[in-house]
């Protein structure tokens, strides 16, 4: 099994040199959390959790990886990977021409069948290439089967807003409102309405939102406690946060977590 920590430089694994048309790579977290720096690849790239969280960055977004689900990262396509203390990652690396998966990034859920194929094929030494490339078919049938999440933060090169969500991203907690981060960036109120509306197609509550979600389920996956995870995200009470937490995804966090292993 090709196995890594995540305290090394797993991309150092030039996947591109090999011929092989799907890698799948373990990769365990070492007990601390983890970030990966930006890089990009010909193949493409699924980077699946089976435990903890991970979230990846692109140019246009910030995708969330909750525990049994995967992000699709498109060939070439600029990205970094932050790891929760406890994730176990697989990392596919797919010939982007063999599978029918969009070109844009998405959060996808993992059927058990699909797990299964991705452990089987990150042991490669256990198979004999017959068997590999059976098992390589089947992944490549079932993944555009897969439904797609809605797990996604919209972020754009935009400079006031880049400096508006990297302050977020650093401080969840944050709670200035619309007219403090106007004065901010030195802008009117309805200008940075209007802005954000344009970058992200959300209005600012829903955009900050969809981050407390993504940070959320991250934290959440990783172990924290509903109370831990509400107070870190400037929450007045749980109640408060457990009341957004299911109007945006329809659960409670425990039962919207345990439905996505459960679904998969």
């Amino acid at each position: 099994m090709i196995r890594q920590k995540l305290r090394y430089p797993w991309f150092d694994l030039d996947v591109d040199d090999r011929a092989a048309p799907v890698i799948a790579v373990r990769v365990d977290a070492d007990g601390t959390k983890h970030e990966v720096p930006e890089h990009r690849h010909r193949k493409g790239q699924l980077v699946v959790s089976l435990g903890g969280g991970v979230t990846c960055r692109v140019p246009s977004g910030l995708w969330m990886v909750p525990p049994h689900c995967a992000v699709w990262i498109p060939s070439r396509m600029p990205h970094s990977n932050r790891a929760t203390a406890n994730a176990i990652l697989f990392f596919v690396y797919i010939e982007t021409e063999l599978v029918d998966l969009p070109e844009r990034c998405c959060t996808i859920s993992i059927s058990p069948l699909l797990r299964e194929l991705i452990v089987e094929l990150s042991d490669g030494a256990q198979h004999d290439e017959a068997r590999r490339e059976h098992l390589i078919a089947v992944l490549l049938g079932e993944l555009p089967r897969m439904p797609v999440q809605q797990l996604h933060l919209p972020l754009t090169s935009e400079p006031r807003l880049k400096r508006i969500a990297e302050s977020l991203a650093d401080n969840p907690a944050d709670r200035r409102t619309l007219a403090q981060w106007a004065d901010h960036v030195a802008l009117s109120e309805s200008s940075l309405a209007r802005l954000v509306a344009k970058e992200t197609g959300l209005t600012f509550g829903r955009w900050r939102q969809q981050l407390h979600l993504i940070v959320a389920i991250r934290e959440l996956a990783a172990g924290a406690s509903v109370q831990q995870v509400s107070a870190d995200l400037g929450y007045e009470s749980v109640t408060a946060f457990i009341t957004m937490f299911k109007k945006a995804l329809g659960k409670p966090p425990a039962k919207y977590l345990s439905s996505v292993a459960r679904e998969t």
